[in-house]
């Protein structure tokens, strides 16, 4: 279908701001993209939001715990945020995982990872990594169901989802009931060639994912490495069942189906579906585009369905 009006509204709307480009001016792009925590709309009244921090290898992090109404056991997700690695943070997300919270009875725990170009792969990963561990070893306190937490992202954060959801298999210290990638970033192979779809003209374009990419990665040796680069996997098996989402518009489009097409080659299960005549990032735009709640509903529907399917 073509360009969903209200996006093409939106982007129309993002011009007349003359923002800042990531790629030249990342100073202020962050302090700017602070302007706009209104674009995902209202929190969800009654879920209570808990300022925490946890310890990764590097540095004492941030957390938001997003807790619903009740006494538990809660089901659990553990949920990094968007940004191309280089920007934003877990308050940007609050009425988008307030909304999760409510809708699953899950415990969210959103840690604000380190940055790069300042702090590269491995870095951000790790710290991704430990908050899975922190919430594992945390669960009774948080009235969690250990049995019952699952990892999600989106764009980048789906990227760092992904690589922890094979270190947890690879570890095996942890069954990850689920992982939520919503258009994620997991190679740069994807935006690469002249004639990537999307490439401009839809918010994300092909040379700022590919510039973001260049900030994350520390070396040539990242581009084989699973946990930075999840289409390098020669492994890709007994991995959590999946939703993945992506967006008609989004220059990512083809990385998160071939994703998807390949862990259901795996043997996993694999919950997909393409949103039509949407927009990179639109999750987080629900003030103007309607099917940012309709990606709600359908994650919520869906991550409740995987529970109800595999850890009853």
């Amino acid at each position: 279908m073509p360009l969903h009006p209200q996006a093409k509204a939106f982007l129309k709307a993002q011009e007349s701001l003359d923002a800042p480009d990531i790629t030249t001016n990342l100073v202020e792009y962050r302090a700017m993209s602070h302007l706009d925590d209104d674009l995902a709309g209202p929190l969800t009244l009654g879920v209570r939001i808990e300022h925490r921090y946890l310890t990764s290898p590097t540095a004492d992090l941030p957390v938001n715990l997003y807790i619903p109404k009740g006494n538990g056991p809660f089901n659990g997700l553990v949920y990094f945020h968007g940004g191309g690695w280089v920007a934003y943070d877990i308050n940007r997300y609050s009425p988008q995982l307030s909304a999760i919270a409510e809708s699953t009875n899950s415990v969210v725990i959103a840690v604000n990872y380190q940055k790069a170009p300042e702090h590269k792969f491995p870095i951000p990963f790790d710290d991704c990594y430990s908050a899975l561990e922190w919430t594992f070893a945390n669960s009774a306190e948080l009235l969690i169901d250990s049995k019952k937490i699952g990892i999600g992202g989106d764009s980048a954060g789906g990227n760092l989802a992904s690589g922890v959801a094979i270190k947890a298999r690879d570890q095996g210290k942890f069954d990850v009931a689920y992982q939520l990638l919503i258009y994620p970033a997991n190679s740069p192979s994807y935006v690469a060639t002249p004639d990537v779809p999307n490439a401009t003209g839809f918010g994300s374009t092909q040379a700022g994912i590919k510039w973001a990419w260049e900030q994350y990665l520390s070396s040539k040796s990242d581009l084989v490495n699973p946990y930075a680069v999840p289409h390098s996997a020669e492994n890709l098996s007994k991995l959590p069942p999946t939703i993945l989402i992506t967006a008609e518009f989004d220059v990512l489009r083809e990385d998160g189906s071939e994703y998807a097409r390949k862990l259901e080659q795996s043997g996993n299960h694999v919950v997909y579906k393409d949103f039509p005549g949407m927009i990179h990032g639109f999750f987080n735009y629900q003030k103007y585009i309607d099917d940012a709640n309709t990606l709600r509903k359908y994650i919520s529907d869906n991550i409740l369905k995987i529970l109800k399917e595999f850890k009853s």
